[in-house]
Parts: structure tokens; sequence; C-alpha cells
């Protein structure tokens, strides 16, 4: 879990020192993935019994926060077009 949570801002300033703004996106693009991968690891320790229904759901909701962000990040550099 921790990997895939610091995954997220690693690739987010990687992509920030790219070139292009099509460049930063696809570092986006990967920060997403690994919201996903961090998503599947929360439902992962909910199964196991490591975390309780009210702290994976309360994780979650901030998770999905972040990917609607990351969404949001990535269209806007998409269509700036450089």
């Amino acid at each position: 879990m921790r990997r895939s949570a610091v995954s997220i801002p690693t690739n987010l300033a990687e992509g920030s020192g790219r070139s292009t703004d099509r460049d930063y996106a696809r570092f986006v693009s990967n920060a997403i993935g690994s919201a996903s991968e961090l998503e599947y690891h929360l439902f992962l320790t909910k199964d196991l019994g490591y975390l309780d229904k009210h702290s994976t759901d309360a994780t979650r909701q901030l998770l999905v926060e972040v990917r609607r962000m990351l969404r949001s990040l990535r269209r806007h550099l998409l269509q700036s077009g450089s």
C-alpha cells in the first residue's frame, strides 16, 4: 500500500519536470494507475480483516477525490496541447 501511495506524488513530481504537457499527462496517467492499485490494496486489507468498513469507506472517499482531481489535471494538460 505504501509503495502505490507514494507512487502517486512521485509520478506527479517526475512528470512536472517534463518539457511538454503531453509528457506530463502521461505521468499523471501513471499516477491514476497507482491510485487504482491503492484502491485494490484498500479492498484487500478490508477483506483480510486489517481494516474495518468505516476506515475503508472513509479512505476510499479520499482516494476517489484524488483520482477525480488527477483526471481533471490530465484532461487540462491534454487540452492545452503543448
